[in-house]
């Protein structure tokens, strides 16, 4: 099987893909009214600038929302009927006029649903804390403390009625997921640990890290082999090489040329990486059968492992076998894995 990652240096508001013809939208935009995102926000809309100088938090947050609602119409174009859109954002919090928390899942939410898109359950994933101090403001005594933010949320939404596929079509089957994933990937609370991208520090700096783990869960969940994920803010490549390792071709667009040389040290070690996530992943489920007190009738076509229900039993790991540089990307190509 092999794969296409088209790579745009360019804005993602302008973007030339055909209509429907993205499956999935993963991404983790600039978060408004966060401070490090200003400059770049302001470059995008001179207004936005000049209401931060005024210190007027309201229109500089309506300002930069507008700027992403131009990349949200791009969105609705592009992802297929059924597609799933799956936004990475965080609330904000911020002192201009005075202290307050602006509500980007909110606003996005309803922008989505402006343009006709359907909410779905979102995910709230608790970040590692850098600090044992749960509150902010005026130390031990209330009432002018306040919480800190350790969350971000993924807000899921759908473009119309479900997607269907035709019946017993192999590669919904193949990309099937455990059982145990199942309970663990669709909760609506997550734990995400470990360092949120392996990059160098400045490239981080410059994007919007979020970690693999996020978008390898999501593409699992919400795709199948074969399909084509777009990042329109691409940042460092999170999610083109999660779709990599999963078997899903991607496009994304990115401003930042020079993230793109930060892509390019992802991808040294990345068949092997893969194949070794492909391992774990058989082995964390085969752990999990070790410890099932249940009754277990199925057993999996392409392992030797025992699995919980009837659409398990087709499930196959892809894992990359090579990548290769194209003028528009990168071509991978997938092989079954196998022990």
């Amino acid at each position: 099987m092999e794969t296409t990652h088209r790579i745009e240096t360019a804005d993602a508001r302008e973007m030339d893909l055909p209509e429907d013809s993205v499956d999935l939208v993963v991404t983790s935009p600039p978060y408004p009214m966060i401070e490090m995102w200003d400059d770049v926000f302001a470059a995008l809309d001179p207004d936005i600038g000049d209401a931060l100088d005024a210190g007027d938090g309201d229109r500089a947050f309506a300002a930069m929302h507008d700027v992403l609602d131009s990349v949200w119409a791009a969105v609705a174009r592009v992802l297929r009927p059924g597609g799933i859109a799956a936004i990475n954002v965080g609330d904000a919090t911020r002192t201009l006029e005075r202290f307050r928390q602006y509500p980007n899942t909110a606003e996005i939410t309803r922008r989505f649903r402006d343009r006709g898109f359907d909410p779905l359950p979102d995910i709230l994933w608790r970040k590692p804390a850098n600090s044992a101090a749960k509150f902010m403001g005026s130390g031990m005594v209330p009432p002018n403390a306040y919480p800190t933010l350790e969350h971000e949320s993924i807000l899921l939404f759908r473009n119309g009625p479900r997607r269907e596929f035709e019946p017993g079509a192999r590669r919904r089957y193949e990309s099937a997921y455990f059982w145990e994933e199942r309970n663990e990937w669709f909760s609506d609370l997550w734990e995400v640990t470990g360092h949120p991208q392996d990059v160098e520090a400045g490239a981080r700096e410059r994007s919007g890290a979020f970690p693999l783990a996020i978008p390898t869960r999501l593409i699992r969940m919400f795709s199948v082999q074969g399909d084509t994920v777009l990042d329109p803010f691409w940042g460092t490549g999170t999610t083109t090489l999660a779709a990599m390792f999963e078997g899903r071709g991607s496009v994304g667009y990115e401003l930042d040329a020079d993230l793109r040389a930060a892509f390019e040290q992802r991808l040294a070690d990345a068949p092997a990486r893969s194949r070794r996530r492909a391992g774990e992943r058989l082995a964390a489920h085969r752990a999990w059968v070790a410890d099932y007190d249940g009754q277990l009738d199925y057993e999996a076509v392409h392992y030797d492992t025992p699995v919980r229900t009837k659409q398990e039993r087709q499930l196959r790991l892809y894992v990359l076998d090579s990548v290769a540089g194209t003028d528009a990307g990168y071509r991978a190509t997938h092989v079954p894995y196998t022990e």
